[in-house]
């Protein structure tokens, strides 16, 4: 049996519910045995780290919020399919009139390399540095034996992700190596 060609397409779906009709189009493939015909629903996300009660905490952000994207191949009633999942609104690149026909407007080959090359490259990268740090700054330690105390950034290792920071110790001053998760800016 030869192969059958899917494309990308977009499904727009109510905000803040795109992990619901993600997990609904998954059963309801599953449950119509169309796994020859839909290979891949997708999320795009990106990490984001926030700071609270000094810990550092990452979290998934939607990158793309309302919209799930499906590899398919859109035949017989898999549109309808799709498009009759609760909390869908239809296709990206639907008009009015379109809606009765339900047709849907395949993504280009350069903007999926460009969405999953940017959701690679987020998976790949553990985290990056939002709030760059400089020489000479004033941060407060909030993790480890020094936690609560104050210092200066002496040196700055952004490829290791690490800051000697000048902490007074008992009127001295000591440098330390600290994680840029050690930190932060007063």
């Amino acid at each position: 049996m030869s192969e059958i060609e899917k494309q990308w397409y977009v499904v727009r779906a109510i905000g803040g519910k795109e992990n619901k009709v993600k997990e609904y189009i998954e059963a309801e493939v599953r449950h119509s045995h169309l796994e020859d015909y839909v290979s891949q629903v997708l999320i795009p996300t990106e990490k984001v780290y926030t700071i609270r009660n000094g810990k550092r905490i990452s979290k998934e952000k939607v990158s793309y919020p309302g919209y799930v994207l499906i590899e398919a191949a859109f035949v017989g009633k898999i549109p309808t399919l799709i498009r009759n999942i609760p909390n869908v609104l239809g296709f990206l690149g639907d008009t009015k009139e379109d809606s009765q026909q339900l047709k849907a407007t395949p993504l280009r080959p350069q903007e999926v390399a460009r969405i999953l090359g940017r959701v690679d490259e987020m998976n790949a990268t553990e985290e990056e540095n939002e709030t760059p740090f400089f020489v000479g700054e004033t941060v407060k330690v909030t993790d480890g034996p020094f936690s609560s105390f104050q210092g200066t950034i002496e040196a700055v290792d952004n490829e290791r992700k690490k800051l000697t920071v000048s902490v007074k110790i008992f009127g001295r001053k000591t440098p330390m190596e600290l994680s840029f998760t050690q930190v932060v800016k007063e």
